[in-house]
């Protein structure tokens, strides 16, 4: 299937039930576990545990209805306001914000924490944690300049996206100015983590197939110089999965402040 063909996200959209089920969920065909959920509570249990994280407001602008990687970020800030450019995410976040019948299980992310983190009682406690720290649910637009036009949003201690202008941008150009927008978002002093996947070119969710823009870890570290952010730590682990529901060469996670 030709570049043609696929699909674009913040045009088209896509199923967020179908893409939880096949990249987050604990069927035992699920073959993104070490990447999709491992990789990143490691790294944002890292990140976090050295303390230089934290504050009032946190925003999460990301693919898709995930919210596992706002576990640990819960427990540093006061407020977190949650970003999506999909009614369906949306109508899929609240769901499970409000226990509805049929919402995603996520109670399997609680392994994974207790295998980070060591700690089984607190972990018993972080879904109430995260429901109560997440105040707002709001829709997106990427064409703005301000993402949330017309509501202008109090600058964030730190900004969070999983994957997210992976699947916005359609080139280099694309990928900074997007970027640009984002940064918008923190304070002069703020914190920027970045979940991507590298030098990926397409992921399935279902039958569709959705663009990503595909770039190098060089390419990642290069916009933050560029943008006047100091890297605080990059890591990168190799695809283990294998599938061909999307071609991704590796996982990225990155944390920076403004210089």
């Amino acid at each position: 299937m030709d570049s043609s063909t696929q699909k674009f996200y913040p045009v088209h959209g896509f199923d967020s039930r179908e893409h939880l089920e096949t990249y987050l969920s604990n069927k035992p065909d699920m073959a993104f576990g070490d990447d999709s959920i491992k990789f990143p509570m490691e790294c944002l249990h890292r990140a976090f545990s050295e303390g230089h994280i934290k504050g009032d407001l946190l925003i999460d602008i990301s693919i898709g209805s995930f919210i596992h990687h706002l576990y640990t970020p819960s427990g540093y800030f006061k407020q977190i306001l949650v970003l999506r450019c999909s009614e369906q995410c949306i109508m899929e976040l609240n769901k499970w914000i409000n226990t509805r019948t049929g919402a995603f299980d996520y109670s399997h992310i609680m392994e994974y924490i207790k295998f980070t983190e060591g700690n089984s009682d607190q972990c018993q406690d972080k879904d109430m944690t995260l429901k109560t720290a997440i105040t707002k649910i709001m829709k997106c637009n990427i064409d703005n300049e301000n993402l949330t036009d017309p509501e202008v949003l109090p600058p964030a201690d730190c900004v969070i996206s999983a994957s997210f202008l992976d699947l916005i941008s359609k080139d280099q150009d694309d990928y900074i100015n997007n970027f640009r927008k984002f940064v918008k978002l923190l304070k002069p002093e703020g914190h920027l983590i970045l979940f991507g996947v590298l030098n990926t070119t397409y992921v399935m969710v279902g039958q569709d197939k959705v663009h990503v823009f595909r770039y190098d870890e060089k390419f990642a570290r290069k916009v933050l110089t560029d943008e006047g952010f100091v890297i605080d730590h990059c890591a990168v682990q190799k695809k283990t999965a294998v599938s061909d529901l999307i071609d991704y060469e590796a996982f990225m996670f990155i944390t920076a402040h403004r210089e």
